[in-house]
């Protein structure tokens, strides 16, 4: 891989109409947007794409546009968190064949097999593909919220598992005891949870933040300030987005599309699966909160 994985890599969201349909063009124009940003990679389809609402064809096709829309300029990472095993390899292998620079997988989800079964699946992965690999380690119920011992043993014995997105809390605690002598073949940990802890895993060496995607701008610029080594401009725009981060704990896919659509990207907010709609309420404090960050948003009326 000529692209080492760093810094801000959004997780992009299932864009679809308001009768349930993938809307590619919107899609693209969302990745489109998150390349204009600055990111420094994108990733799809994980829990902020509602991955489990999607058909093996839908993930491979809006793979597809990503790869294209991207066009190299930064890494794709793809996924293939899958049901079983024997799912996860076939993903694995039919996202790979369009392009992507790395993969990024939780285990099975719905039957759990345990701690050896799991490194069984990451290293069938790893014979099956010839990109590095993210192990998305994630809380319950769709994660397997695996310990450190068990995420170290796992890139110890699965050396293609290059990089760790790491969700589970206290986020930062596991950052440090990961990289307290780390594996050797470890080449990063990236930070998770919507980015609501950027600033602490930044701080306990984590390489970047694999949040959702409609603030990317804004992510950017902390990830870019802190690396400068201007802490005190990273904490002041961590400290304005916070707000808006702790909404989206609430809401999830429903406030970043939400935002998405308020920013002229996208047409319809639908979600799939798990909506948590916004009331009334809920939209008057969107928009005070939208407000209040307003200048650090790009216009993105052309993209």
């Amino acid at each position: 891989m000529t692209k080492p994985l760093h810094g801000i890599v959004p997780i992009l969201p299932s864009i679809f109409d308001a009768e349930g349909a993938v809307d590619e063009a919107g899609f693209a124009r969302v990745v489109r947007y998150v390349v204009a940003a600055g990111a420094h990679g994108v990733a799809f389809p994980a829990l902020a794409s509602e991955f489990y609402a999607l058909s093996d064809a839908e993930r491979l096709r809006l793979t597809d546009i990503v790869v294209h829309e991207v066009g190299g300029a930064v890494p794709v990472v793809g996924t293939a968190t899958a049901p079983s095993p024997q799912a996860a390899v076939a993903l694995a292998r039919g996202v790979t064949a369009l392009g992507v620079d790395a993969l990024m997988l939780m285990p099975p989800y719905v039957v759990r097999d345990g701690a050896e079964a799991n490194i069984a699946l990451y290293a069938a992965i790893a014979d099956a593909v010839d990109v590095p690999l993210v192990a998305q380690n994630a809380p319950p119920p769709l994660g397997s919220g695996h310990g450190i011992p068990f995420v170290r043993q796992l890139i110890e014995r699965v050396p293609e598992v290059r990089y760790v997105k790491e969700e589970n809390t206290p986020g930062g605690q596991r950052i440090t005891q990961l990289l307290t002598d780390p594996p050797a073949a470890l080449a990063g940990v990236f930070g998770g949870a919507g980015g609501r802890y950027l600033m602490d895993e930044l701080a306990r060496g984590a390489i970047g933040a694999m949040p959702a995607c409609e603030l990317t701008e804004i992510h950017v610029r902390i990830y870019d300030a802190h690396r400068a080594g201007d802490t005190a401009t990273a904490r002041a725009l961590y400290d304005r987005t916070l707000p808006l981060l702790t909404f989206q704990t609430v809401f999830r896919m429903d406030m970043t599309k939400e935002v998405l659509r308020r920013r002229g990207l996208i047409e319809s907010a639908h979600v799939r699966v798990g909506r948590v709609a916004l009331d009334a309420g809920d939209h008057a404090e969107l928009t005070q909160l939208l407000e209040r960050a307003a200048d650090l948003l790009l216009d993105v009326t052309d993209t």
